[in-house]
């Protein structure tokens, strides 16, 4: 059973894990995935951008991304996905595709990912004990009352993991103390406190219900404890860590992200009950933001999974302060927004109790308004329409609004509505609407010429024209592109070009290939990429991948460019001399500037 160079992994089970984990359907779970011809596309998880310049190819099982590079197979998405080691992503996707297996030292695990494992053992262990306290000891009654009086039954804290950390310095320290787990370490995981005397550690959650934070695998790596009663804060997350990044961080999207695929939409909330309620009411495709303002790696993030949003905040004056703010961040990651109206100051959680499950569903979230729509009602609260100055004030300020959107009839219909609302003729208003989009034009810069819709985002950036490669260049990645789809183009290249490649990371790739087809392995790109283990290397093959391999006589394109490719040096020769040769002209010594030029003629000859 080899092991090769796969982190003390068999290349049998990297080969069983690459079989049984297809790469539309590994993508598919992170990525909204559109077919184009024979590629799959769709937005990169890797980098922010609005028009898809990510590729899956299902029949080499590889993705590529023209925007940042970023390329290889099943396991090398998983672990730039999950932050994970190629021996974890490994581990991970033999467990989930129930394939047995130990590693050539006789764990799971490569020694230098067992830090990590550790942290994510204890964070498991953590909310199971929590779990434990919150529904079978004397310690959880008030927090199970807390729970009960909020609506949460038995099923949902089950489903969500809810616990209790008691209201005591250390009971997780002797917990840890008790399993060996290293207590330095945990604190660096942000579930301990050091003593400021620097004596030992203390709990960092005491006296809080305790909700698990998820990544999108559905691992536990953070955790949002709310205190009881009365103190501050009132809730406390995780400080950041190797497992934890508020930032990249979405509450629950774990358990949300196929509802959100299934319905073309994601629920944006802002606390965990809220999410817990809504979800509880079949509102299922909602998430939150971890205790932060929302960010522009949330929104890609959202992005990766869906075009629209709905922003479904508190209904009192904070929440749709934040709404607003919210707004611009999601248009410039190319969503389409909408904005759920909750009335009477009330929060998702409160309306469900009030109103009900179904109303929530069908007027809150179905009934969500336009971002124009919003901001004009946003506006509205500043003035009162039953006076004359109130309502020319208002109209000011609504004519801002409508002002910004590109689309004329757009325009017309927001206008008509507030025409009705101040008793202002249409006319009247569409004059003043144009003058102050004269005025936009004029002060926006150059290139940005009001294209604002009510809520799309979706405005495209030009694509840059590739850069063409040299010759010898582009004829080095057809070969290497040959290479790895026939064992027979890969053998003629090695006897008739070896490693003579001129460019350094194209030479390492040959030589792998033929190590690769050394070993009696048939051609399998998929396979070979994993036997790389070289970032820089992975990304090159795979883009190299992505090219069309050339039909009709194969041995004549192997020819071309073999020949091309040795053809450079020489050209390169050629290009030193002549330079060489102005250069001793210029010094006056004519005699060497003729030696040159007759060396010049023999190189172009050969």
């Amino acid at each position: 059973m080899s092991t090769g160079h796969n982190g003390g992994i068999p290349d049998e089970v990297i080969e069983a894990v690459l079989q049984h984990n297809d790469i539309v359907d590994t993508v598919g779970k992170y990525v909204h995935l559109t077919k184009q011809g024979k590629y799959m596309k769709g937005l990169c998880p890797f980098h922010s951008e609005k028009t898809p310049s990510f590729t899956v190819t299902p029949d080499r099982q590889i993705f590529y991304c023209y925007g940042c590079g970023a390329g290889g197979n099943a396991i090398k998405f998983r672990m730039e996905i999950d932050g994970l080691s190629f021996p974890e992503a490994v581990k991970l996707m033999a467990e989930e595709s129930h394939i047995p297996f130990q590693d050539g030292k006789g764990g799971g695990v490569a020694p230098r990912d067992q830090e990590l494992e550790r942290l994510l053992q204890a964070h498991e262990w953590t909310a199971k004990l929590f779990h434990y306290l919150l529904k079978n000891t004397e310690h959880g009654k008030p927090a199970m009352e807390y729970l009960r009086a909020r609506g949460f039954g038995d099923k949902l804290i089950d489903q969500f993991q809810i616990g209790y950390a008691p209201d005591r310095w250390d009971t997780l320290v002797q917990f840890f103390e008790k399993r060996s787990f290293d207590l330095k370490e945990m604190e660096k995981g942000g579930l301990l406190s050091s003593k400021q005397d620097g004596s030992g550690y203390v709990d960092r959650f005491r006296g809080r219900v305790m909700f698990p934070i998820m990544n999108r695998s559905g691992r536990i790596i953070a955790f949002a404890g709310r205190i009881l009663g009365e103190g501050q804060p009132k809730y406390l997350n995780s400080p950041e860590s190797r497992l934890f990044n508020k930032s990249r961080t979405l509450y629950n999207l774990n358990l949300a992200k196929s509802a959100i695929r299934k319905q073309g939409q994601l629920v944006l909330m802002e606390g965990f009950g809220d999410v817990i309620a809504s979800w509880d009411a079949g509102v299922q495709h909602s998430v939150a933001t971890m205790g932060t303002a929302l960010t522009e790696n949330h929104a890609s993030l959202m992005r990766t999974l869906t075009e629209e949003v709905v922003i479904c905040y508190d209904g009192d004056n904070a929440g749709q302060a934040a709404a607003l703010k919210s707004i611009p961040i999601l248009e410039e990651a190319g969503m389409r927004v909408k904005i759920a109206l909750l009335q009477n100051g009330l929060d998702p959680d409160e309306y469900i109790k009030t109103y009900g499950a179904e109303r929530f569903a069908s007027q809150v979230i179905d009934g969500a308004v336009s971002t124009t729509k919003f901001r004009l009602i946003y506006v509205k609260r500043n003035y009162n329409l039953l006076e004359e100055d109130g309502k020319a004030s208002y109209a000011q300020e609504a004519l801002k609004v409508i002002a910004q959107l590109s689309s004329p009839t757009e325009r017309e219909v927001y206008l008509r509505e507030l025409s009705t609302e101040v008793g202002v003729s249409l006319e009247s208003l569409k004059q003043d609407c144009n003058l102050m989009r004269q005025t936009l034009n004029r002060t926006r810069p150059q290139g940005q010429n009001g294209n604002r819709s009510s809520g799309n985002g979706n405005s495209r950036k030009a694509q840059g024209t590739p850069t063409l490669l040299p010759a010898y260049h582009a004829a080095e990645r057809r070969l290497i592109a040959m290479m790895l789809q026939d064992a027979e183009a890969a053998t003629y290249v090695s006897e008739h070009l070896g490693d003579a490649f001129n460019i350094a990371d194209h030479a390492a790739i040959a030589s792998y290939i033929y190590a690769y087809y050394a070993q009696g392995k048939p051609p399998d790109v998929s396979r070979f990429i994993s036997s790389l283990q070289d970032d820089r290397l992975e990304k090159t093959a795979t883009s190299i991948l992505m090219m069309d391999t050339p039909h009709g006589d194969s041995t004549q394109v192997l020819q071309d460019c073999i020949q091309q490719i040795k053809k450079f040096p020489q050209q390169k020769q050629v290009e030193q001399k002549r330079e060489e040769m102005l250069r001793v002209e210029k010094s006056g010594d004519f005699l060497r500037a003729a030696q040159i030029a007759s060396e010049i003629i023999a190189l172009e000859r050969q």
